[in-house]
This record gives C-alpha cells, structure tokens and sequence, in this order.
C-alpha cells in the first residue's frame, strides 16, 4: 500500500482551482458635509456649489435674465424726442416771427396793424413756454428708456399733456388772430392740419403708455 501523493509535489498533477480573483474590494464614498447619506457618485458639481447641491442657473449665467422693455414703451419715447425737435423748431419760428413784428412796430408804431402788436406781445413768451417744454420733452424721453418708475411714467404723460394744452392755444390763438379768414374753407383746413400735426405724436405716445404693457411696465415694479 502506497501513500497518496502530495498534488504539489508532482507538476504533473491537476491541482484544485480556487474562486477567481475579482479585484480589490470596493471602497466606500468619502462622507459628505453635514449630515444624511453620502451623495452618489457622478460628475462633480459646478464651481462654487458643494455636492450634492446643484447650481441654481446654467454654467455661465448670473441669475435670471432681465426683463425686456417693451415696444411700446420704446415707441413712446422715440415719438416723444420727434415731437422735441418739431416743438423746437416751431419754437425758433415763433420767435423770428415775433422780432419781425417787434421791428414792425419799432419803425411804424401806429401804422402797424393790430395783430402784429398782439403777435408781439405774446409771441416771445410762447417760444420761451415752448423752449422750457421741449426740455421737459427730452427729460422725459430719458427717464423713459433708463428708469422703470412711476415718476418717469409721470413724468412721460405729463409732458405729452401739456404738448395737447399747447395745441389747442395755439389753435385758438390763430383763429383769434385771423379772425373772420379762419373761417374760411382754405385757411380753417390749413389750422386743423397744423394743429392734427402738432397733436398726432402726443396722442399716439399717450396711447402706448396709458394702456397694456406700456403702463404696466412702469406701474407694476
């Protein structure tokens, strides 16, 4: 009877397979701040925010976009620095034609006839009423493009108002001044047009800001 062979000591013979190697064993997740569960592991969060919160807004944002001025608000002002520049030269016409009639009436003083002395009277302080309007016009403008208040609305309407207050004197005013001529066909159809173009950017400007997203963009902040 013979004793049983070592397997290792002959190469000839199979020896016994162990279980596979598999690798070293996983390692668990470094903890996380504070307390609760570890956070699962994936791409690492954006600069600035700590596992397992997330940014707020996308990469390369600062927060939520700005809202948008809306077209009628922008409307509103181009027409108001439009009715500036025609109230300035109609301002600087009112002002020529006063001094003609001043110098009219410096070498004919009673030869000149009466509507150049009212004309004069009146004419210099209008232009001057004009000038100090059209500054409230420009003012207006820009607050209207940089500032979303309720002064800058304010404001916007008020000068678009007194530009309506200045149509109709002036309307009334050359009537007075015409007399019975502005009465005819020809010349009363001249005064309406003047006075229609003189109102037409006011009224549309008013318009834009006295209703819907014009109002509500200086109302609602």
């Amino acid at each position: 009877m013979t004793a049983p062979r070592d397997p290792w000591s002959d190469p000839a013979t199979p020896t016994e397979q162990g279980p596979a190697y598999t690798g070293p064993p996983p390692t668990a997740p470094p903890p996380a701040y504070g307390y609760g569960p570890p956070p699962p592991y994936g791409p690492p969060p954006p600069y600035g925010y700590p596992a397992p919160y997330a940014a707020p807004y996308p990469p390369g944002s600062y927060g939520p976009a700005p809202q948008r001025r809306p077209g009628q608000v922008i409307g509103a002002a181009v027409l108001t620095f439009v009715q500036a520049l025609l109230v300035l030269i109609a301002s600087l016409y009112v002002w020529f034609f006063a001094s003609i009639a001043e110098l009219a009436i410096e070498q004919t003083p009673t030869a000149a006839p009466a509507v150049f002395h009212e004309f004069a009277r009146e004419g210099t302080a209008l232009a001057i009423v004009q000038l100090v309007a059209v500054v409230l016009l420009v003012a207006a403008g820009i607050l209207a493009l940089n500032r979303r208040t309720r002064p800058a609305w304010l404001l916007l309407v008020g000068a678009h108002v007194v530009q309506l207050l200045l149509t109709a004197y002036w309307w009334a005013e050359l009537n007075d001044l015409l007399g019975p001529a502005a009465t005819g066909e020809d010349v009363g159809g001249v005064l309406s047009a003047l006075s229609l173009f003189f109102a037409a950017a006011p009224l549309v400007a008013l318009g834009l800001v006295l209703f819907g997203g014009g109002r509500r963009w200086f109302t609602s902040s």
